[in-house]
């Protein structure tokens, strides 16, 4: 949802293949779609399976413990005709691995799949919801994927057993999952782009934090929308943590925002990094 939102900021029409619940929260899920200029036609409505919740617990040190809980709506996104047909025409499928923890959902999204044109891979582990059989199932299936450090460290340990450097774990991924593109989001230390053949390392903006619940995904919906106009590699990845940096910025993971603000961001950004200079 929160990288729909942010492609429709940037002025890329894109959708949400889900499923709620017949219950008030699924009513006003279905009206938060609608405010933030989301449609809701590929968001099934299931009558036995609530609407998805989180239950969140405080720990003692103060990090927050999260519960997601199951069995709930998304478990069962059912393929139709409609989804068959948006996916296909689509230039694009983002999909995650945690909608993939129940059997009628994971056959869902493995069938759309294989309709999907271009596969961005947005690898997200929340154990226990996911397995090293299912992630390397995915990674094969993608022409794409996006991780952050702790999930490129993992994935690397299953293909070697020495500690690598990210280069060197990245070029065996690649290797063994035939993958031509890499995001790695590394934080307040920017991101890197692999393909097969080079490495692009972008910094991050210097901000004063405020929320980082959403910056991985802004961060990928203005790669995905600056790859889609075509621009050049060092293009895409300074829109891409600039709109990561600014949402960083701002109160929560959807602020409120116009693309005139998002470049004024970046303009006075750019000008404190000259100033420097």
């Amino acid at each position: 949802m929160n990288v729909a939102y942010h492609l429709r900021r940037l002025g890329v029409e894109s959708y949400i293949v889900s499923r709620v619940g017949n219950d008030i929260y699924g009513e006003e899920l279905k009206a938060l779609l609608v405010g933030m200029g989301l449609s809701t036609t590929y968001v099934q409505t299931d009558t036995v399976y609530k609407t998805s919740e989180v239950i969140a617990t405080p720990s003692k040190n103060n990090e927050m413990l999260y519960e997601i809980v199951k069995p709930v709506a998304w478990d069962f996104i059912t393929a139709d005709e409609d989804n068959h047909s948006l996916i296909k025409q689509a230039d694009m499928f983002v999909f995650g691995s945690l909608v993939a923890r129940n059997d009628v959902t994971r056959e869902t999204l493995f069938t759309l799949l294989d309709q999907a044109r271009f596969k961005l891979f947005d690898v997200n582990f929340r154990p226990p919801h996911y397995t090293r059989d299912l992630i390397e199932y995915l990674l094969k299936k993608a022409d794409a994927v996006k991780l952050n450090e702790g999930e490129l460290a993992i994935i690397g340990s299953w293909l070697a057993d020495k500690k690598e450097t990210a280069s060197e774990s990245i070029a065996r991924i690649q290797d063994h999952y035939q993958l031509a593109e890499i995001i790695v989001t590394k934080g307040g230390e920017g991101a890197s782009y692999y393909t097969l053949n080079e490495r692009y390392d972008y910094q991050a903006y210097p901000i004063e934090i405020k929320d980082t619940v959403g910056s991985g995904d802004s961060f990928l919906a203005a790669f995905i929308a600056q790859k889609l106009l075509g621009k050049p590699i060092d293009d895409i990845l300074d829109y891409a943590a600039a709109l990561g940096a600014y949402v960083t910025s701002q109160d929560g993971a959807n602020p409120d925002y116009r693309l005139t603000d998002l470049n004024r961001f970046i303009w006075e950004k750019k000008l404190e990094r000259a100033k420097w200079k």
